[in-house]
């Protein structure tokens, strides 16, 4: 009776450690964010996150206390490949592409090293081991988990349900604003047409991907119960990532970079 409690304060304390190192890492991803966008242009179609000096942030006139709304980003993001950098639908091939620069983006790799690290703490799987090969071993595996998960939830069911897979952030979020609106685009997210659907897209993506890790994760992960704990951090991690996503145009305003600013979408209108 004690080995099922011990297991679930396990899985709690380490989901928690990992999301607090995430978010404790929020400069270094900014860092990471203002080298890639070292570069200049003139172009829409400029390097990812590349400073845009005379572009006038977006203005916030409507009664002084509506400055939030829904939007996207003026360029397209490095480190969050899926932050909307446009307010139209996405092809296939879009979001297909979306997929492929997420599995190599430096959040899905930092994301993988801060979990792998915090599994080999646990010792998560036993059978994997210690030292600097088991660590490399279970880099791999999460990372495996975090590409089958895009490709499945990104690219597959969003092209299948005609869904958008992309975060369309808020300009300037009060936190309880932005805890709200992270949890609430998990459930919902657009269709192709602009509308607010259920997110099944989403929520398939990683359960499709955590029953294929099956295949290669050791035997003793081979279970249901061990599949749902690591569907519910899944889970987790992606709303630790809506709420980096909802604030880092946010965090290079403040930082005086003119590479992300928001513009409100058509479709945020009516939304208050």
């Amino acid at each position: 009776m004690l080995k099922p409690l011990a297991i679930r304060i396990r899985f709690f304390l380490s989901n928690s450690l990992a999301l607090w190192l995430v978010l404790l890492l929020l400069p270094a991803l900014a860092a990471a964010q203002q080298a890639a966008g070292a570069g200049t242009s003139n172009t829409p179609s400029a390097k990812p996150d590349s400073p845009e000096p005379k572009q006038q942030a977006p203005s916030s006139t409507s009664g002084g206390s509506s400055n939030n709304f829904i939007g996207y980003v003026t360029n397209r993001s490095l480190v969050f490949p899926d932050i909307a950098a446009s307010p139209g639908p996405l092809s296939v091939g879009g979001k297909f592409k979306i997929f492929v620069n997420q599995s190599i983006s430096p959040a899905y790799i930092l994301a993988a090293g801060v979990s792998a690290a915090v599994n080999q703490a646990t010792n998560t799987p036993g059978s994997t081991g210690q030292g600097w090969d088991a660590y490399g071993t279970r880099v791999g595996y999460a990372m495996g988990r975090a590409s089958s998960t895009s490709f499945f939830g990104t690219f597959l069911f969003a092209s299948i349900l005609r869904q958008d897979p992309r975060f369309f952030p808020e300009s300037h979020p009060s936190l309880g604003r932005a805890i709200k609106y992270s949890a609430k685009r998990m459930v919902i997210t657009r269709n192709d047409s602009g509308k607010d659907v259920f997110n099944s897209s989403g929520l398939l993506g990683p359960l499709a991907a955590e029953a294929l890790s099956n295949v290669y994760l050791p035997r003793s992960e081979q279970t249901g119960a061990r599949s749902m704990e690591r569907y519910g951090s899944d889970l987790a991690w992606r709303f630790a990532a809506n709420m980096f996503k909802e604030y880092w145009p946010t965090v290079f305003h403040d930082m005086h970079l003119q590479s992300l600013k928001v513009l409100p979408s058509p479709a945020s209108v009516s939304q208050p």
